[in-house]
Parts: C-alpha cells; sequence; structure tokens
C-alpha cells in the first residue's frame, strides 16, 4: 500500500497516510487515504488542488455535496468494503 506525507495546514504537523485508492472525476483527481494500515480507521478523501516536478498538493474534500458524490464513488470501488461517508 502506497503511503504519502501531508503537512496539515493549520498546525504544518506532518502526517503519513495510506493511500486506499485514487481516481479521477471531471478532470480532478481525488485519493481515499486513512492513517491505519490495518484495521478498522477512519478515511478521508483528498483532492488534488496542484502539481509541480517534484511534488502534489491536496486539500481534504470540504465541500459537502462532491465529498458525498465522490465518496458514493470509492464506496462502488470497494464493494466488499463497509465505508461509510
Amino acid at each position: 500500500m502506497d503511503k504519502i506525507k501531508f503537512n496539515a495546514p493549520d498546525t504544518g504537523e506532518e502526517i503519513e497516510f495510506f493511500v486506499l485508492e485514487q481516481t479521477t472525476i471531471g478532470g480532478s483527481n481525488y485519493i481515499l487515504v486513512t492513517e491505519e494500515e490495518e484495521d478498522d480507521g477512519e478515511c478521508f478523501i483528498l483532492k488534488e488542488v496542484g502539481a509541480s516536478e517534484d511534488d502534489v498538493t491536496y486539500e481534504f474534500l470540504e465541500d459537502e455535496d462532491e465529498f458525498l458524490s465522490i465518496g458514493k464513488v470509492f464506496s462502488e470501488l470497494f464493494d466488499d468494503a463497509d465505508i461509510e461517508f
């Protein structure tokens, strides 16, 4: 499972996430991540908001309508798992 490092915007704290899945919808890239490699854990949806040769910038998906729409797509990709959004 791929792991990414994310700097929290409000604290600058570095957080490691495990990437569960990624998808592109309407030209935007999204990743489904969790802090736990195993067991049940909280999932987050991150949206790519910028990219350079060395770095990709993601933000937590906060728009409720977009979150529910993208969450539904990820739920369908994991039809054997119980993911709640």
